[in-house]
């Protein structure tokens, strides 16, 4: 774009962005309740010269509009504010304020990146087309705070056409600090969580024969569900099945009325999600009558498979390369298995998400929801830097 160097101009305001993070890091918030996060977004946004600021979308979550010069369509560009409930141990001079709450999945930062790009935006009004909508989203990681937006109208007023987001961090291979990370499709995961319910007839522990055992019929559950990812599911077909909680009894000598197991399941298509789905189901009730009991199963559905549009990516990919150099765009070697709903927003119009690496190396990283997790602030502008170029220039073609 003639007369705007972005990457330059995102390089300046890196040591803002820093000063942004750390703030918001220091003053962490869970799920909805992120009314001091929301306050301090709202207060950048407006020492910026925005003014069509909604508040108090989804409880806490705020949308504002910065309108262009020239005509065109809308970009919704989105941002993940709330943090986690783990207890910090990362001995930094910023660290949580709050005992038992901490940004650890680097959503201080998602914020400051985003707040960063209104501002390249808003200097350069005269060369945006249309409009962006910023969403700053409560409760990313209950994975019902986008729907919660939509639900609450955040694409609408002005209707948003398409969509980009990132999340730094480093869950991925192959892609370093300073560089871009994309995938022209699935990205991350359909997560959803799911409770089974057996149930037997409970007995003194010396007259099984007596009883039906739920905890035999859970543990025979339990062992036929692994032979769906490894028998049943296309090895081509990346699929995730854990059952994380298994509880039943109050003694030693007393079988049980009934037993219940708790787990996830994750995949990169809906087929695939559906195809587990209906396989627990099968194997739930079907071991359960086999074994003289019964058994139910309830999913928790949560978000989708986070997958890019073609034609979004290849925006992606010319403008990231404006501003990390093409040779700094790389592809990564996998998908994620872990959830993301922004995932929900791509449901509803076309858009990109994509790894922003933020590692240091040396032994120096861990990973997201740990309580040492930390980031590379070096890098933020690159963040900043590509979420405003692709808004500049999305529209070109």
């Amino acid at each position: 774009m003639k007369d705007v160097n972005i990457r330059e101009e995102a390089g300046k305001l890196n040591a803002q962005l820093v000063e942004w993070r750390r703030h918001l890091h220091a003053h962490p918030e869970l799920g909805f309740d992120t009314v001091e996060t929301a306050a301090f977004v709202v207060e950048r946004l407006g020492e910026m010269g925005v003014t069509e600021i909604r508040t108090g979308v989804a409880k806490n979550g705020v949308a504002a509009v910065i309108r262009g010069d020239l005509p065109g369509k809308v970009l919704g560009m989105r941002a993940d504010m709330d943090a986690l409930p783990v207890r910090e141990e990362t001995g930094l001079p910023f660290a949580s304020t709050v005992d038992g709450r901490m940004h650890a999945c680097g959503h201080d930062a998602h914020t400051a990146m985003l707040l960063g790009a209104a501002r390249l935006l808003t200097a350069h009004r005269d060369k945006l087309k249309g409009a962006v909508k910023l969403i700053f989203q409560p409760s990313e990681e209950t994975g019902s705070g986008a729907p919660a937006m939509i639900a609450d109208g955040v694409l609408e007023n002005p209707k948003v056409d398409a969509f980009i987001g990132l999340h730094t961090g480093n869950f991925w291979t192959g892609v370093d600090a300073g560089e871009i990370g994309y995938s022209n499709g699935p990205l991350m995961a359909a997560a959803d969580m799911f409770t089974i319910t057996v149930t037997g007839k409970g007995g003194h522990g010396a007259t099984p024969h007596r009883t039906i055992d739920p905890i035999a019929i859970g543990c025979q559950i339990y062992t036929t569900l692994q032979t769906i990812v490894s028998r049943e599911i296309s090895p081509l077909a990346p699929a995730v099945l854990t059952i994380g909680t298994f509880q039943s009894g109050s003694a030693g000598n007393i079988v049980p009325p009934d037993c219940v197991m708790k787990g996830t399941l994750r995949a990169l298509t809906a087929e695939t999600r559906k195809e587990l789905q209906d396989r627990i189901r099968g194997i739930v009730e079907g071991v359960a009558s086999a074994m003289r009991g019964s058994a139910s199963v309830e999913f928790h559905y949560g978000p989708p498979p986070t997958t890019n549009a073609p034609e979004m990516t290849a925006k992606l990919l010319r403008a990231a390369g404006a501003v990390v150099g093409p040779e700094h765009v790389r592809e990564v070697d996998e998908p994620t298995m872990g959830g993301e709903d922004m995932a929900f927003f791509l449901e509803k119009a076309p858009g990109v998400f994509f790894f922003h690496p933020s590692t240091f190396g040396g032994g120096r990283d861990y990973p997201h929801h740990h309580p040492k997790f930390d980031l590379n602030e070096d890098v933020l502008w690159t963040g900043t830097g590509t979420m405003a170029q692709f808004a500049l220039t999305w529209q070109d073609d």
